[in-house]
């Protein structure tokens, strides 16, 4: 049993010690991109159909109707 829970920790893969912490440089690319696509989520949820409109017709709004409630944006 001691030789298969070493063989789980000998994996180059998996850092078992020292400096555990992701660096910045690899988690801002991810984030930038996170908060992209949760802007562009908040604007078919909020604005689309409203005051603004980049599609033609009412497919959007019909679309994210209840979810525009749900998150307290007035749409009637």
């Amino acid at each position: 049993m001691m030789m298969a829970s070493a063989a789980l920790f000998d994996d180059t893969f998996i850092p078992v010690r020292g400096n555990s912490s992701i660096p910045l440089e690899e988690i801002l690319p991810w984030a930038v991109f996170g908060l992209l696509i949760a802007m562009i989520f908040l604007y078919f949820v909020s604005t689309e159909q409203g005051a603004f409109a980049i599609f033609k017709g009412m497919y959007v709004h019909e679309f994210v109707h209840d979810g525009r409630h749900l998150l307290g944006f007035p749409c009637h």
